[in-house]
C-alpha cells in the first residue's frame, strides 16, 4: 500500500521533528544513564534532615556517665507505642528508596540493597549513641531496630520502583516532556517548599529565618543581650502598618521566588499554569494541615493574615507579567526576590501576634518532626539560590 522503497540517504535523514519524536515518545528503557542526579541530592539533603531531626534541639549537652553506645546492650524499653515505632520506620524509609537510586546503575539488586542496609544501619546508631549527651533526647535500641526496619523496607522498595521512575517509564517520559535537562535539582528543591511550611513561621514564606538563632547563641555565650537583627533595620519597633507591610513583602518576595524557580525548569510545552496553582494549593494545603494538627483548631487559618493574603494577591499579579519573560529574566528576579525575602525576614523583629500563637503550639510527639520541619525552614532560601546560581543554567539542554 505504501512505497517503502525510498533512497537510503531519504530513509536514514534525520530530521527535527523525527528526533524530538524519539527523543519523547520512544527512549530505549535499555539505554540507562548515569547515577540519577535527583536521587543523589536528595540523599544527602534527607541525611541532613536525619541528623538535624535527631539532635534538635542542639541544647543542653553534657555527659550522664554513660557510653555512647552503652544503650545497645540495654532491655528494650518497657513503654513504647505504635507511633513511635510507625514514626521511626516512615522517617527512615524514604532513605533506603534514596539509596538504591542513587547507586543504580553502578549496584542494582540485592547487592544495592544490603549496603543501603548498612549505611542506614550504621547512621541510626550513631544518631542515638549522640542522643546519650542530649538532655532532650533518649537513645534507644528499639528506636535503632526500627529505624532499621524502615530502611530495609525502603530499600526493597527503591528495588521494585526502580522500573517506574529510572527506566523509560511513563513519568520519566512526562518528566522529559514537561522539564528540561537541568530540572532534576530543581525539582528536589521546589519538593521541599511545601514542607518548608510546616514549620511555624511569623511571616507567611518567610523562610531562612537565621539572625535570631545566631542571636540567642551569642547571647548565652557572651551572657548578655544580642539582638542581630536590629542591625538591619532603623528602628526597634514596627508599628501595625509596618507589620502588615512587612509580611506583604516577605510573603510575595518568598512566593515569586518560588514560583518563578518552577518556571526555570519547564519546557515551553508544559501546561505552565496549571502546574503554578498545583504547587501553591499543595503549598497551602501542607500550611493549613500544619496548623490543624500543631495547634488548637481556633488556629488553623492564623497564617492567613491580612498581610499573607495582600502578599499573596501581589505576588500573583506580579507573576502574570512574569510568566512568558526570558529564562534568564525569571532566574535573576527569582534569586532577587528571594535574596530581599531573607534581608526581610530577617531585619524584622519577632511578630507580637505570632507569638501569642506560638503559645499553643503542641509540640510533644512531634519533636524529631518539628526539628526537620525547622531545618527545612531554614535552610530552603539557600537551597533554592545555589539551584539559579548553579552553572547548568550557563549551558542547559532544553
Amino acid at each position: 500500500m505504501f512505497n517503502t522503497d525510498l533512497p537510503s540517504r531519504a530513509r536514514n535523514q534525520d530530521t527535527p521533528l523525527s528526533n524530538m519524536a524519539a527523543h519523547f515518545l520512544s527512549p530505549n528503557p535499555d539505554a540507562t544513564p548515569a547515577t540519577s542526579g535527583f536521587a543523589k541530592v536528595g540523599l544527602l539533603l534527607y541525611t541532613f534532615l536525619i541528623v538535624y531531626a535527631s539532635w534538635y534541639p542542639f541544647s543542653g549537652w553534657h555527659s550522664v556517665g554513660m557510653t555512647p553506645f552503652a544503650y545497645l546492650f540495654a532491655p528494650l524499653p518497657y513503654y513504647w507505642t505504635l507511633f513511635d515505632l510507625a514514626t521511626n520506620m516512615i522517617g527512615y524509609l524514604p532513605l533506603g528508596v534514596l539509596g538504591v537510586f542513587s547507586l543504580y546503575p553502578q549496584l542494582r539488586g540485592l547487592r544495592s540493597v544490603l549496603l543501603v542496609v548498612l549505611c542506614g544501619v550504621l547512621l541510626s546508631a550513631l544518631m542515638e549513641a549522640v542522643q546519650t549527651y542530649l538532655p532532650s533526647r533518649v537513645p534507644s535500641n528499639l528506636d535503632l531496630l526500627s529505624n532499621s526496619a524502615g530502611v530495609l523496607i525502603g530499600a526493597a522498595l527503591g528495588v521494585l520502583l526502580t522500573p517506574t521512575f529510572l527506566i523509560g517509564s511513563r513519568l520519566l517520559l512526562l518528566r522529559r516532556r514537561w522539564f528540561n535537562g537541568a530540572a532534576g535539582r530543581g525539582l528536589i528543591v521546589l519538593g521541599l517548599w511545601p514542607l518548608a511550611q510546616i514549620f511555624p513561621q511569623g511571616y507567611l514564606f518567610g523562610h531562612g529565618q537565621l539572625l535570631p538563632i545566631f542571636s540567642d547563641w551569642l547571647t548565652q555565650l557572651l551572657h548578655q543581650p544580642v539582638d542581630l537583627s536590629a542591625l538591619l533595620r532603623p528602628a526597634k519597633a514596627l508599628t501595625i502598618q509596618q507589620y502588615w507591610f512587612t509580611e506583604t513583602m516577605i510573603t510575595a518576595c518568598g512566593l515569586i521566588g518560588a514560583l518563578l524557580t518552577l518556571m526555570c525548569l519547564l519546557r515551553d510545552q508544559a501546561p505552565k499554569l496549571r502546574l503554578i496553582f498545583l504547587l501553591i494549593a499543595t503549598t497551602l494545603a501542607a500550611k493549613v494541615l500544619a496548623s490543624a494538627l500543631q495547634f488548637s483548631p481556633d488556629f488553623t487559618f492564623v497564617w492567613a493574615t491580612p498581610g499573607a493574603q495582600g502578599g499573596l494577591l501581589l505576588g500573583l499579579l506580579i507573576l502574570s507579567g512574569l510568566i512568558f519573560s526570558p529564562p534568564q529574566i525569571q532566574r535573576r528576579i527569582a534569586a532577587l526576590t528571594l535574596v530581599l525575602s531573607l534581608v526581610a525576614v530577617n531585619a524584622a523583629p519577632a511578630n507580637p501576634y505570632f507569638l501569642a500563637t506560638l503559645q499553643t503550639w503542641v509540640q510533644g510527639k512531634f519533636l524529631n518532626f518539628n526539628g526537620a520541619a525547622q531545618f527545612l525552614s531554614l535552610l530552603w532560601p539557600f537551597l533554592s539560590l545555589w539551584f539559579l546560581f548553579h552553572p547548568s543554567h550557563q549551558h542547559r539542554q532544553d
